[in-house]
């Protein structure tokens, strides 16, 4: 009897402080759960950096994942709306439901551009509450992590105590982060570029630079070479020091602008682990500033 009390003692203290299992729909959620949990919790990442975030399969594997967690991160914005909602039906979890203290989307504390007027699914890949690719200004991170913490205690009281820590930690070291990085990125201010996707609003209005136009005819639909043809005149009119896409986008139509226009081509990781550089958080923007300032050059 005594062996079975003290065996039963044991299962549900290890119970009690298991690691949180988490979802995260985009490598840069998992890596600010990372800086914000450390070993506290179990990470999950249901894509890669060189997917498209928006067009992924609902898969069994993903679905099985779903199941066991107990916090899904995710953007949000109708970012993963062709495959999350999958997801979450099937994986029959009420934990994580939309609306369920196990959901989470980054994109409901921060403020959101280009949000449309009126939806037309004539326009393309339209997103109603606005532009969702935050990820690419840090100062959004900010907001983020402090309603990611308090998820987070709210799921796990028990530590509650290290997660304020390590959000005042991450807080504290990420705002030292955005002044070097700002004044790395002066030389960007003013500058005129190309991009190939819309996927660089917030990224824009960081750095100061200026969008001249689009390499998409319309959100989400390939340019083709008459498209491109037209973009080259614009340039003409209007010069453009460099055209940028996301590591995960097909690189022929920025080579075909960048040759025929003589620009820089440069490549964005846009996401954790989307070059070699780009490790962690802080390292992603580092990394992504250096590729723009050698596009100047």
């Amino acid at each position: 009897m005594k062996k079975y009390f003290f065996f039963v003692l044991f299962l549900f203290s290890h119970t009690a402080h298991a690691a949180l299992n988490i979802f995260a729909c985009e490598p840069e959620w998992a890596a600010l759960a990372q800086q914000l949990a450390g070993g506290k919790v179990s990470l999950y990442t249901a894509t890669a950096a060189l997917q498209d975030p928006h067009h992924i399969e609902a898969r069994p594997s993903l679905i099985a994942k779903a199941r066991r967690a107990d916090l899904v991160i995710c953007t949000g914005a109708d970012l993963e709306m062709a495959w999350l909602p999958v997801v979450l039906r099937e994986s029959g979890n009420n934990k994580v439901q939309p609306g369920s203290t196990g959901y989470f989307e980054a994109a409901s504390v921060v403020h959101m551009l280009e949000v449309p007027t009126r939806m037309d699914r004539a326009e393309g890949d339209v997103h109603s509450m606005g532009n969702p690719h935050i990820q690419t200004d840090p100062r959004n991170f900010l907001p983020v992590a402090e309603a990611l913490a308090q998820r987070l205690i709210q799921l796990d009281p028990a530590n509650a105590a290290a997660y304020r820590q390590r959000l005042a930690a991450f807080t504290q070291e990420w705002n030292a982060a955005i002044v070097r990085w700002e004044a790395q990125a002066a030389p960007l201010r003013g500058v005129s570029v190309v991009v190939q996707h819309q996927g660089f609003p917030y990224l824009s209005a960081w750095l100061g630079f200026k969008k001249v136009t689009t390499l998409e005819p319309k959100p989400g639909m390939e340019p083709s070479a008459a498209h491109l043809s037209r973009v080259l005149g614009t340039l003409q009119q209007h010069p453009a020091k460099m055209v940028l896409r996301a590591a995960y986008q097909d690189g022929r139509p920025s080579e075909w602008i960048s040759q025929r226009a003589q620009i820089a081509a440069v490549v964005l990781p846009y996401t954790v682990g989307g070059s070699d550089g780009a490790r962690d958080l802080y390292s992603l923007f580092d990394d992504s500033i250096a590729r723009l300032l050698a596009g100047l050059k």
